[in-house]
């Protein structure tokens, strides 16, 4: 049976656990580490390939405090490449605000959990919530998942997938989930994600692009959260299939382009626009929009504050986020180096003010 190899890393003073009796053992692995490994078989007939499944999980974990982002890793087997073609979530929405995957070169920490919030706090220091706090990732950090708002499965095209160990640069991946409560003291929390993965090589890459902006949102106001960046890394072509949305309360509409020059004119091709109320997954693009270099992503976050004060972009829930997640396929190349776009926000940049563009749509997208 085919076996993702992956090693879960745990806390110094962790006991090893035993590898379940119905797993191979790979031979490969790292000493006085662990294998939790459980695989499920999934196949389609839409897919030439056999699809396995593996649980990518909290290990039980108690958040003490409001808000609090905590993160878990485990360790891809280095020795041979696979590829990431399906997310299962495992959470819902009253316990969960939201969770990302992240592909990292190295994870931010050592211990099998860790606070990865908001990083005011210096890296590595205590929290009073009970865990280390560090980033996600220490090198290599990577975007692959978001999921908020009890969003359903994303399954990847047919021939599409998210490369991980072997010769890629994702060595770890890291789940990240916000808690936007406190836990009882009986009360424990194992959501996540089950991953599903092939050992067969796939031709096209997947990755993900974020565009996303800082600043500030006036009370009893309607401010556009905008940003834009040129795609700037010549001889790539990538191919969007999927977008995601997300904003806290505030969000009225979500949208995202692609700007092109055609024949010294900006054209601005939506790629998608979404309530940002509704379940928060990835959706389909379903206009055939390629983007290259010399090309132009662009998004905008409509927000409607009732608010007597002004609000931040932040990551409490009483802040603000604009995100606007697309997510790509490459074919014969690897993803872009450049992962993530992000402004100054309002009131310091808006397209109007932008010099590098021209027959902005109407307000009202």
């Amino acid at each position: 049976m085919p076996l993702l190899s992956v090693v879960r890393q745990r806390h110094r003073r962790s006991s090893v656990m035993p590898l379940p009796s119905s797993v191979p053992y790979s031979g490969s692995l790292v000493s006085l580490l662990v294998v939790v490994v459980f695989t499920t078989m999934i196949r389609s007939s839409a897919e030439s390939y056999r699809v396995d499944k593996y649980s990518l999980l909290m290990p039980n974990v108690r958040p003490k405090k409001m808000d609090l982002y905590l993160c878990t890793p485990i360790r891809i087997d280095p020795s041979k490449s696979y590829f990431i073609v399906g997310f299962e979530p495992k959470a819902q929405g009253n316990t969960s605000h939201h969770m990302l995957l992240y592909g990292c070169s190295e994870p931010g920490s050592d211990d099998r959990v860790w606070n990865c919030g908001g990083m005011e706090m210096p890296s590595s220091s205590k929290h009073k919530g009970g865990y280390m706090h560090s980033n996600p990732c220490k090198s290599g950090f990577n975007i692959m998942y978001a999921w908020a708002r009890d969003a359903p499965t994303l399954k990847l095209p047919n021939g599409v997938g998210f490369k991980v160990g072997g010769d890629s640069q994702i060595n770890f991946l890291v789940l990240q989930i916000h808690y936007h409560r406190m836990f009882e003291n009986d009360e424990t929390d194992n959501s996540g994600i089950y991953l599903h993965y092939t050992e067969q090589q796939l031709d096209k890459q997947a990755g993900v692009y974020l565009l996303t902006t800082n600043g500030i949102i006036p009370p009893n106001s309607i401010e556009h959260m905008e940003t834009s960046c040129p795609l700037k890394e010549i001889g790539k072509v990538i191919h969007p299939f999927a977008y995601r949305v997300h904003t806290h309360e505030l969000g009225k509409i979500v949208a995202g382009y692609r700007v092109k020059n055609s024949n010294g004119v900006q054209k601005w091709d939506l790629l998608g626009k979404r309530d940002p109320m509704t379940p928060q997954m990835f959706y389909p693009i379903e206009n055939n929009i390629t983007v290259e270099s010399g090309d132009i992503l662009a998004a905008r976050c409509t927000m409607e504050s009732r608010r007597n004060t002004y609000t931040r972009i932040g990551t409490t829930s009483d802040d603000e986020m604009c995100n606007f997640y697309l997510m790509y396929w490459v074919e014969g190349t690897e993803p872009l180096e450049q992962h993530i776009c992000v402004s100054e926000g309002s009131p310091h940049y808006y397209w109007y003010r932008d010099p590098n563009l021209t027959n902005i749509p109407d307000e009202e997208v």
